[in-house]
């Protein structure tokens, strides 16, 4: 037999049965029908009005990661953080996202997005959004970041604005170690345009021949392997060591002349097409991929306000670029390079530091010492990461795993 059905259990079966509390037939209950509706008006995919555009929307996010910038409730160093940021983060989208839809336009792909949109209408979007956000997030720094800085001791400044004296200890600073790792690469029949790395900071220099006046471009290539901001001795000043190489470019071309320079930066297609149900190795398909996405195909190049038309378009061309993938910087190109300035020993401008908690440490244990696989048995172990510590958790368990020989592999779901 079995057993009785709580009161409100019973009362849903019989409305749904139509069996009453005596046995008889309840009577049937009015049907509610939903109203009519035209069946292209349910269909998602003929609305596009109704969808938001993948690229827009992620750019949108990366707006409100420079909003944090002008918080005036953020410590200061943790806004320069944020510009730093918002950097790296559109130098992803332009090496994944733009790339991608770079890709489907050279393949002919004119399907659109779910909003309607082909590729070449997607790119143009973007560059519209992204010309805004770039001069925002420019007039952020010069305007509102590096004023605040130097009011807190930490000055941002040009190497034409030093004192005599501190220009020559720029200058020992340059023979001693930034002139050893320089290598200039000039343009001539005998020597064809230099490969540019992907995000590398360059400078574009026209030099001529003072005797025959014949002009050739070169390449200097800004050493990643040194600070981007140098510190000048015995002051809190910082100069972008660019600045310090462009004022030594008569050292670098002794036998010719300077006649212009300017800076540039280029971003390649830097996505990754790794089939794993294919690859008998994956790690070495992704060794692979990474070795070639090195030499990918260059998608975006952003240039000093002050270069010259020739010098730009003689970029483009050797790029294989078009107009539309210039971006015109008013200001310091790359300043993904904040990250030297957020990483300066002062925790007054800075968010107090969070050390994670493990669920353990309330019994007195630490990660090293407690038997997670035991904890696991007993009860679930929920983490909520950063304030859970990640290596007092995840990393504690992979290292138990490894360890234990009960565990016969150890597989993870790869994001990216």
């Amino acid at each position: 037999m079995s057993e009785p059905l709580p009161g409100r259990w019973r009362r849903l079966l019989r409305w749904f049965t139509g069996v009453s509390r005596g046995g008889a037939a309840a009577a049937a209950p009015t049907e509610v029908r939903p109203p009519t509706r035209d069946a292209a008006e349910l269909d998602l995919r003929q609305r596009p009005e109704r969808f938001f555009n993948r690229e827009l929307s992620w750019i949108e996010f990366n707006a409100r990661v420079l909003a944090l910038a002008t918080d005036e409730q953020v410590p200061l160093l943790e806004r320069a953080k944020f510009l730093a940021i918002f950097s790296s983060n559109l130098d992803e989208f332009f090496q994944v996202r733009v790339a991608g839809l770079k890709d489907q336009l050279f393949a002919g792909v004119r399907r659109p997005s779910h909003d309607d949109r082909s590729p070449a209408e997607q790119l143009a979007a973007i560059r519209d959004v992204v010309l805004d956000l770039c001069r925002d997030h420019q007039q952020v720094f010069t305007g509102v970041v590096v004023p605040q800085l130097e009011r807190e001791g930490i000055r941002l400044t040009h190497l034409a604005l030093l004192a005599e004296p501190e220009r020559e200890a720029l200058d020992r600073m340059f023979d001693e170690h930034v002139y050893p790792v320089l290598t200039p690469l000039a343009v001539d029949p005998g020597h064809p345009f230099p490969y540019i790395s992907n995000l590398s900071l360059n400078l574009a220099v026209l030099v001529a021949d003072p005797e025959g006046g014949e002009q050739r471009f070169a390449r200097v290539k800004v050493p990643s392997n040194l600070d981007r901001f140098l510190r000048v001795p015995g002051t809190t000043s910082l100069v972008p060591l660019e600045e310090l190489i462009a004022d030594r470019l008569e050292h670098l071309f002794p036998s010719m002349d300077v006649l212009e320079w300017s800076l540039f930066r280029v971003t390649r297609n830097a996505d990754l097409t790794v089939e794993d149900n294919e690859a008998d190795d994956l790690l070495e398909a992704v060794e692979m991929e990474l070795r070639r996405r090195r030499f990918g195909r260059a998608v975006r190049i952003e240039i000093g306000a002050d270069m010259s038309d020739a010098l730009r378009d003689l970029l483009v061309r050797e790029l294989d670029l078009a107009p539309e993938d210039v971006y015109v910087v008013q200001g310091l190109l790359d300043l993904t390079a904040l990250w030297s300035v957020h990483a300066l020993d002062r925790p007054d401008l800075k968010d107090k530091h969070w050390a994670g908690t493990t669920p353990w440490h309330a019994s007195g244990g630490d990660a090293a010492s407690v038997d997670l696989f035991a904890e696991m048995r007993r009860d679930d172990i929920l983490v909520h990461h950063p304030y859970s510590s990640f290596h007092g958790t995840v990393e504690a368990f992979l290292r138990q795993a490894a360890k234990d020989p009960g565990v016969v592999a150890i597989k993870m779901t790869l994001y990216r």
